[in-house]
């Protein structure tokens, strides 16, 4: 158990994630994992519909975004919330994500972000991360919208 206190736990986890994006933006593969633990479990957009485990398959994921964002595309945090317990944090966040069109186009559409992390050698590491975009097409039966 640590002995920390949590506000500083909370500020390196703000720090952790926003150094993240910055290094999804740049592309920078190692610096993407860099603070994600071995056995990370991953939900993301595009398949497979039951997530990649795994520190080497997350890895295998990122090569097709990086090709799509260097078309001009947005990755930055507009919005984080941090709880970091002990030896346990988790935090959610909304980001801007899109090509020029796709935001000028959307302006206040969202990619949703949760992370569930945990301390490991003194250092908080990702264990899970799940992505997310509002469903924004027509499914019978479901109202969208409030």
């Amino acid at each position: 158990m640590s002995a920390t206190d949590p506000r500083d736990d909370e500020a390196a986890v703000r720090d952790l994630i926003h150094r993240w994006a910055r290094a999804v933006h740049a592309g920078d593969l190692d610096d993407v994992l860099a603070d994600h633990t071995e056995d990370v479990v991953v939900f993301d957009v595009p398949p497979p519909e039951d997530g990649v485990r795994g520190l080497d398959a997350h890895r295998e994921t990122w090569p097709a975004f990086f090709d799509w964002q260097r078309f001009g595309a947005a990755f930055e945090v507009v919005e984080l919330s941090v709880t970091a317990g002990a030896d346990v944090a988790w935090a959610y966040a909304l980001l801007r994500c899109g090509t020029g069109d796709e935001v000028a186009e959307h302006p206040g559409h969202r990619l949703r972000l949760t992370l569930g992390l945990r301390r490991e050698g003194g250092r908080w590491r990702v264990a899970h991360e799940h992505h997310s975009f509002p469903l924004r097409r027509a499914v019978p039966g479901l109202r969208l919208g409030r």
